[in-house]
């Protein structure tokens, strides 16, 4: 079920919200080529998509959208917490909390391993 063009605001922002594929096929287009756009290797490139996650506040889908949904890809979990002490004193303790909050709501923090990866 996708969103039709005669659909009001608020349908639209329900299919957002709900995740419904045609809207996240068009976000997945926006991402096509960033990663060797940026010239970044795919660690850093996940960990400055992550300090930007939590400097806007981010929801649980967009950690999975950015983070979760990224392929085979990896994230230490220490990497991911000195990210997160290295940007605290920018964006602040609360987004930092936060951002933990959401990472397990994602379903991202691994359970008993010492990587963060969608839990599937």
């Amino acid at each position: 079920m996708g969103i039709e063009r005669s659909a009001t605001p608020e349908d639209r922002l329900r299919a957002l919200a709900a995740g419904h594929a045609s809207v996240l096929e068009t976000l997945a287009q926006m991402q096509v080529g960033t990663l060797e756009r940026s010239r970044l290797d795919e660690e850093t490139y996940l960990l400055v998509r992550l300090a930007a996650l939590v400097a806007t506040d981010a929801a649980p889908a967009a950690y999975w959208a950015y983070l979760g949904a990224v392929g085979d890809a990896r994230l230490p979990t220490a990497r991911v917490l000195g990210v997160l002490v290295a940007i605290a004193p920018v964006v602040g303790s609360a987004r930092v909390l936060s951002a933990a909050s959401q990472l397990v709501r994602a379903g991202l923090v691994p359970r008993g391993g010492r990587r963060i990866t969608p839990s599937g």
